[in-house]
């Protein structure tokens, strides 16, 4: 009788593998209550047909806001040479300039600035970002515009995997 052969895993991270910036860009509290109130208002909105219908109509309505207020958390990380943005990613060599922007210029840049080819990862409750060009000739997007909360540790990051500069190293932070 032959021995069954173990369940694929995930690889593990190589000695060389270092995760240089990682920040989740959870929703603030105040999106939460919007949520609660999108899930009161679907109860109260079939609570006239039947009272199992308001609770079905609340449950929905919570489910739908949960799925919703995590499904818009967006992951930034600079790790093993690659930058990634949600689940958009790209090698760091074939990164441009990595700009921090403060909230007046990320304002500029997402609007009288922008270039309509740009990939945009951006979220509301974070009014600063990120500026980074594209190198690579074969993609026609020029640069990459990210919200960030740390936006000047973000680009650094960046700057630093470039670089190849492991002394500009950062830790996993959230």
């Amino acid at each position: 009788m032959s021995q069954p052969t173990p369940e694929p895993t995930a690889p593990a991270p190589s000695e060389g593998s270092r995760v240089r910036y990682r920040e989740d860009l959870r929703a603030p509290w105040w999106l939460w209550l919007l949520g609660l109130g999108f899930a009161l208002t679907m109860g109260i909105a079939f609570l006239p047909l039947h009272p199992l219908a308001g609770l079905g109509g609340l449950l929905v309505g919570a489910a739908l806001a949960v799925f919703g207020i995590i499904r818009w958390t967006l992951v930034l990380e600079v790790a093993d040479g690659t930058l990634r943005v949600g689940r958009a990613r790209v090698p760091v060599r074939l990164l441009g300039e990595a700009r921090a922007l403060d909230a007046p210029a990320m304002r500029q840049e997402r609007g009288p600035r922008l270039d309509a080819r740009a990939y945009l990862a951006m979220r509301g409750w974070a009014p600063g970002g990120v500026r980074v060009a594209v190198r690579d000739p074969a993609d026609p997007t020029p640069y990459w515009l990210v919200s960030s909360r740390r936006p000047e540790e973000f680009a650094a990051a960046i700057r630093a995997a470039t670089s190849g500069n492991p002394a500009a190293d950062r830790g996993a932070t959230g």
